[in-house]
């Protein structure tokens, strides 16, 4: 019998554990707590396992194998709890989730989860500084007075506890971990609704952006409002290999923390994750100039209210040079960082945004069509409605490559390919679904850039010019499908030959029903 756990028993077992906090805190707010207790059991199981496997090496070498273990992952510190008066030592334990477990019952037992968190952030604060300071196991305002808090934090401790959950190398891969989390993280934002926006974005929609972002090995990639980091996981798969380095940005601290931690969950505890604020206060800043990437990938918020724009004039970026969005919709803010943020001639940018995007005049009408007479604009991707937990807007992506300036390796290609995707997906009970063979499509369509009749169009500088540089896709993609033509006649017929026949069959009813009055 094989030791192995399968990804969907971990998953239920996971998703199990919140059961603790259901109907007494919010998921916007629980999902933190199971979230960050999902991370430290699996670095606690990763310690485990390789303290075990150094043990059969060193013996009980105890500082040896600690040092190895330092070198190659991380730290989890020995923790002294002292009596603050006299000083004497209380308790001693190692900083990790199993001596928490042995102490579920203790009535300070909040306050111990913290002392971990905040030991394991302290030693390893390359890799997780900050990444704690939103959680607080120890409040009563989230989880309730004392005893209630108590009670709850024991059953969560047990909960991780399972068969289902020892997540040790030996049994469980790194990506299975990562897919939990990924998977946490999508159910949290389906419980959370509107509130869940800030930190998710569907898979399905994060894998076709990264793919029509196209990174290679040897890139550097950009996220500037990362949420929870989904879309940079994604980014980093497409390429294929370990040769990457990715960054991000978010200001919201707790989706910040989620961020760091899914980074380090999938291996790329080296990225670079910032928390700020892109449109204000970037900090992915190299001698006061915007860093630059190869890939710029986002699901920036739709139209974001009070972005900024009463400092984007004097932005010591000169981010806002094509013009500045209105200060109630901060779409273009997003977009015209991100082109920036991409490197000269060489860089490309995947941005999902909403259809307003697309024809909204003004200063962004103004935006637009001078990224247009740029030779920026690469492709628009119309997608179905309902794809996200947050709205049921259809939404479009829209595909930006700094190949196509002059001097670029791309600067004869001046069309602008448009595709009307928004009819292809599985529908589902709460969100549509976008299935690998919709995004394949896409993405081989794309690739080829070849007109394909009602789905796909490559649409000239003048025509869009014509069309006042509107990029609203029916524009451009017709997708009407002709009535059949009605033969006025054949149909009388039809109606006919109905109500002689509906005639005879009530004869024979009423016939059939003077047999039975008998």
């Amino acid at each position: 019998m094989s030791d192995k756990i399968e990804q969907k028993d971990i998953n239920n077992a996971a998703w199990a554990a919140c059961d603790t906090f259901r109907g007494v805190v919010d998921p916007a707010q629980y999902k933190d707590y199971i979230l960050v207790m999902l991370f430290l059991k699996y670095i606690s199981d990763i310690w485990k396992d390789h303290y075990e496997s150094y043990r059969e090496q060193y013996g009980d070498d105890d500082v040896r194998i600690r040092r190895k273990l330092e070198r190659e992952r991380f730290v989890l510190p020995l923790i002294k709890l002292k009596d603050p008066h006299s000083g004497k030592e209380l308790d001693s334990f190692l900083a990790d989730y199993y001596s928490l477990y042995e102490r579920r019952n203790e009535a300070n037992i909040g306050e111990l989860i913290n002392i971990v968190l905040e030991h394991v952030e302290s030693a390893n604060k390359t890799k997780l500084e900050g990444v704690f300071r939103n959680i607080d196991f120890n409040s009563e305002a989230n989880l309730g007075k004392t005893k209630d808090r108590n009670r709850r934090l024991k059953l969560l401790l047990e909960d991780f506890h399972k068969p289902e959950l020892d997540m040790r190398p030996s049994r469980v891969s790194a990506d299975v971990i990562g897919n939990t989390y990924i998977f946490l993280i999508e159910r949290f934002a389906s419980d959370a609704g509107k509130k869940a926006g800030e930190f998710y974005t569907p898979e399905m929609v994060s894998k076709l952006v990264a793919k029509l972002a196209g990174p290679k090995t040897g890139h550097r990639i950009c996220d500037p409002a990362c949420g929870s980091g989904g879309l940079l996981i994604e980014a980093a798969r497409e390429v294929g290999d370990k040769n990457y380095a990715l960054f991000g940005m978010e200001v919201n601290g707790s989706t910040w923390a989620l961020a760091s931690m899914n980074m380090f969950l999938h291996q790329a505890d080296s990225a670079r994750i910032e928390w700020c604020n892109t449109l204000t206060s970037p900090a992915l800043v190299e001698h006061d100039r915007l860093m630059k990437f190869n890939i710029v990938v986002a699901n920036p918020p739709f139209s974001l209210d009070k972005w900024g724009a009463e400092e984007a004039e004097k932005d010591p970026y000169n981010r806002f040079w094509r013009g500045i969005p209105p200060k109630s919709k901060g779409d273009w803010a997003f977009i015209s960082h991100m082109v920036e943020a991409a490197f000269e001639k060489e860089g490309r940018v995947s941005v999902v945004v909403p259809h307003g995007v697309l024809f909204r005049g003004a200063a962004e009408g103004r935006i637009r069509r001078k990224m247009i007479e740029d030779n920026l604009l690469d492709a628009v991707v119309g997608l179905p409605a309902n794809l996200f937990p947050t709205t049921s807007i259809p939404v479009a992506i829209l595909v930006f490559d700094r190949r196509r300036e002059e001097g670029g390796s791309k600067e004869n290609c001046k069309n602008v390919f448009f595709i009307d995707a928004s009819r292809e997906f599985m529908p589902g009970k709460n969100q549509n679904i976008l299935l690998d063979e919709h995004i394949q499509k896409i993405v081989n369509t794309y690739k080829a850039r070849k007109d394909v009749d009602k789905y796909a169009h490559a649409a000239s500088f003048d025509e869009i010019k014509e069309n006042d540089f509107n990029l609203n896709v029916p524009r451009y993609v017709d997708t009407f499908e002709e009535e059949e033509e009605i033969d006025i006649d054949e149909v009388q017929k039809e109606i006919d030959a109905l109500e002689k026949e509906l005639v005879e069959v009530r004869e024979k009813m009423a016939e059939k029903l003077r047999g039975i009055n008998r």
